[in-house]
């Protein structure tokens, strides 16, 4: 039989047949590990296979042979002349069923020597018995695929070719690498780093192991070279994960050790540990996060959401439980240039120049901050002016900014921050704000615009014209609401557009900003050589100016115009959506500040499910755009329920997402209602009696700006509302987080498992006859945060079972056992798998899970409806 193979495409390129178009070799190796294949690749070249000194290889990436047809192919073409193959599996043999059934047949067939070996270090006998060869060498080569590297590789070829029938000369070099250890371009990988004192700034790199293990070290030597040239001791650590409890003592010791003014981080995901300390925290340096995008850099150019779901959780979202501070995206998953003699293009991390100097220009603005003595801080307060009336100069969502400026004025003053104001200010500052401005000739304007981007000059121009034009432009020359206060300057904010367009203009992420707006920025950091910008409370318009949603470019408005500038974010602690877009658009340090109490009113929390899945909405989008789709259909549903969407006018056939803006809008403006006590000064207790010690709060707040300010880290701390339950949230004065993992499964997601659920049955009946007997749910820690637990929801409801809820958190607090008869068919017998990112991001789960299973094996229910 012959494979005639016709290409096509589709939307889910995992599904698309594809020909890798390689000859037959000698031997084959095939994994889903573009490290594996790296390593292989340059095992291969140091044995001298280009010459001739080692057998015949071809590579092949099994995410390229998902589809059977792409299968069948290449067994055909490539893998029919083979002696030997080598397989490496990530989940065993159901996550590539097809490909091994096809490739076990072609093997016995042909006589070829088969390894099928697990990628998890576990050892797997359904793995071995698709094996053609025997155990013992099954146990080396996986010891040697574990071990990684070069030589190691190398030594695998050399034992796959001797098994093969083969010769293959013997390996000369080291097989190990260090589990965990120091790496430089220039030495390479060594068990541990230099500790000699210098006088420059340390910065410490730390990264995976595996990339040392496939030579896939581009973005790190990239980063390297960046911080030397700008006056950096450089010292890179990799371990094999931050939670693997040796290498997290390990790197906890080193780190301690080196005293780094700053780590940059490339590893995924949260670090910390069971003690809920992560190790890079041992020297308290603040930690940069990366990216390395699993993306093409094409596909990055051309998002509008910079990253893939699956990135931005891992680098992103999980990061941000920890405090790191997003630095942006270092590199691109790219192939190089294919190979001649394996035929094959590499898939490795290239760095991206400009995006590796964006990173190491923001982490040395705040390693600035902390060498230099807070007397010579020259920071600049930035207040909002939406909505623009003239009785809310300064608004910001809970917190009096007017007073919360003076209050920041008055602890930098008492911190030894020249010139600062001691006396009251209050009316004086809102009185200046108001008349005062300070001025910038338009000529400086015109050279500082002229080194933006050209397409965002090309966009000013055409939406705004001259900017001899703009309101803001008298006597030639930019005139600010602006004053200054020793060494700090304070500054209204300018608008974004023109007044009359501002309400539309507050969250329109395609509205370019005036030449005024633009001035604004420049002027800050070119001409009054500010180093920090604190914005005053929740929220300005610079995070919601055009560009990609994370990991930005240049030629995105937000980074075009804060730059490398330090963002120091006072912000309402229960406001997780909003504040999102401030750390990942702008790397802002959003430091959670207490809301005002809330008024004893009832009508507001009607409207308490809407604006939860308001917050989902925020947090899905980007995540997954399917829920996305979903929570907007909800949204609706639960707005015209309410009678929201016929108070404000919406048609019927508005499009959704200006009916979600508007709803968004709606209920920003009811929350802010809430608010009958007064406003929160930053820094300082409340006047109105509450039912918790506020002092701490108020402290930590004060402390946390100060310490931002000088370049420390600051604590993270999630989000909510101390008035409603989420008393987890105290003190605030904590770098904001999103990401609950005691809220998961939320309301809307477990609806939606809900469907699935009754979805699975009803298809299994279906197609059967009968009802599904046993059932296993994997259970994926990404997914299942960019869900917010839909499958974890589903199991739930197989068994019968719907979480409970606290009614003032949003928080799984319990289960509730559902009857038999409410469900109408028997429960089900299921098994959760779960990934190791799942057991340490959600362990309240599997606790909840367990306890379901106790209960339903306590009723007495018939074993035909109750397999428990």
């Amino acid at each position: 039989m012959h494979v005639v193979f016709r290409e096509s495409h589709g939307l889910e390129e995992t599904a698309v047949p594809t020909d890798l178009g390689q000859d037959p070799a000698d031997l084959a190796v095939l994994s889903f590990s573009d490290s594996d294949l790296g390593a292989f690749a340059a095992g291969w070249h140091r044995g001298g296979g280009s010459e001739g000194r080692m057998p015949t290889l071809r590579l092949a990436n099994l995410a390229a042979l998902l589809h059977p047809l792409s299968v069948d192919t290449y067994a055909e073409r490539t893998l029919s002349g083979a002696k030997g193959i080598l397989i490496r599996l990530i989940g065993g043999r159901a996550y590539w069923e097809y490909g091994l059934t096809q490739i076990e047949a072609l093997a016995r067939a042909r006589g070829i020597a088969l390894a099928v070996l697990p990628a998890d270090g576990r050892p797997d006998p359904r793995l071995d018995a698709a094996s053609t060869l025997p155990v013992s060498t099954l146990r080396r080569l996986s010891e040697l695929c574990d071990e990684g590297g070069a030589v190691a590789a190398q030594a695998a070829l050399a034992q796959l070719a001797l098994a093969a029938g083969l010769y293959a000369a013997p390996v000369i070099g080291t097989k190990t690498v260090p589990e965990m250890g120091a790496w430089s371009p220039e030495g390479g990988a060594v068990p541990a780093p230099d500790l000699s004192p210098t006088d420059a700034p340390r910065i410490v790199l730390t990264f995976y192991r595996a990339y040392v293990t496939a030579a896939d070290l581009g973005p790190v030597e990239a980063l390297f070279d960046a911080f030397r040239a700008r006056g950096c001791a450089v010292t890179g650590l990799f371990v094999p994960s931050l939670k693997a409890p040796e290498a997290a003592r390990w790197l906890a010791g080193q780190i301690a050790a080196l005293a780094p003014a700053a780590i940059v981080n490339a590893t995924a995901f949260s670090g910390k540990g069971e003690d809920g300390t992560s190790p890079l925290d041992a020297a308290g340096a603040p930690v940069f996060q990366v990216a390395l995008s699993s993306a093409p850099e094409t596909a990055w150019a051309e998002a509008e959401r910079g990253l893939s779901p699956a990135d931005l959780a891992m680098h992103v979202v999980l990061p941000e439980v920890d405090g790191r501070i997003f630095a942006g995206v270092a590199s691109f998953k790219e192939a190089g240039a294919r190979d001649p003699g394996l035929q094959f293009a590499r898939i490795a991390h290239r760095p991206h120049p400009a995006r590796i100097a964006a990173i190491a220009n923001r982490v040395m603005a705040w390693v600035g901050l902390a060498r230099a003595p807070l007397a010579g801080r020259r920071p600049a307060l930035v207040l909002s002016t939406y909505p623009g009336r003239p009785w809310q100069m300064a608004h910001a969502v809970g917190l009096d900014a007017l007073a919360s400026a003076e209050a920041v004025l008055e602890d930098l003053a008492d911190a030894g921050l020249p010139g600062a104001p001691a006396e009251d200010l209050t009316g004086d500052l809102a009185d200046t704000l108001g008349r005062e401005t300070l001025s910038w000739p338009l000529p400086e304007y015109e050279a500082a615009l002229a080194a933006l981007p050209a397409p965002l000059r090309d966009a000013l121009s055409d939406v705004w014209g001259a900017p001899e034009t703009d309101p803001a432009c008298r006597d030639g020359a930019f005139q600010f609401a602006a004053t200054r206060r020793g060494a700090a300057l304070v500054a209204l904010q300018p608008e974004r557009g023109t007044p009359e367009a501002r309400e539309g203009d507050y969250h329109d992420l395609s509205r370019v900003p005036r030449h005024g707006y633009v001035a604004f920025y420049l002027w800050l950091r070119r001409a009054m050589g500010c180093d920090a910008l604190i914005h005053m409370g929740a929220h300005g318009t610079l995070e919601w100016l055009p560009g990609k949603a994370v990991a930005l470019s240049d030629a995105c408005w937000p980074e075009a115009l804060i730059g490398d500038l330090p963002v120091i974010y006072p912000f309402i602690v229960n406001d997780p959506g909003e504040a999102a877009q401030a750390k990942r658009r702008i790397g802002a340090v959003t430091i959670g500040h207490l809301p005002p109490p809330q008024r004893q009113a009832g009508s507001p929390e009607r409207l308490a499910r809407l604006e939860t899945l308001l917050d989902e909405f925020s947090n899905a989008d980007g995540l997954d755009p399917r829920r996305r789709d979903r929570l907007m259909a909800d949204i609706r549903a639960e707005a015209q329920a309410l009678g929201v969407e016929a108070d404000l006018g919406l048609e019927p056939g508005l499009s959704p997402a200006e009916a979600i803006t508007r709803i968004d809008r709606f209920v920003c403006d009811v929350k802010e209602s809430q608010f009958g006590d007064g406003l929160h000064v930053f820094g300082r207790p409340p006047e109105a009696a509450s039912d918790f010690d506020t002092a701490p709060s108020v402290a930590a707040e004060s402390a946390a700006l100060l310490g931002a300010l000088q370049g420390a880290p600051v604590a993270p701390g999630p989000s909510g509302s101390p008035w409603r339950g989420r008393r987890d949230v105290l003190p605030t004065g904590r770098n904001l987080f999103t990401t609950d993992p005691r809220a998961v499964p939320t309301r809307s997601a477990h609806a939606q498992g809900v469907r699935l659920a009754e979805d699975l049955v009803r298809r299994h009946l279906q197609d059967h006859g009968d009802w599904p007997r046993q059932l296993v749910v994997d259970l994926w820690g990404s997914a299942t945060m960019r869900t917010a637990g839909e499958d974890f929801a589903m199991a739930l409801h197989l068994l019968g079972v719907k979480p409970v809820w606290d009614e003032g958190s949003g928080r799984v607090s319990g289960i509730e056992v559902l009857p038999v008869a409410l469900l109408d068919r028997p429960r089900l017998d299921v098994t959760l798998r779960v990934s190791g990112l799942f057991r340490d991001v959600f362990p309240a789960l599997s606790a909840l899970y367990q306890k379901a299973i106790r209960a339903l094996s306590q009723r007495d229910e018939a074993p035909d409806w109750n397999p428990y």
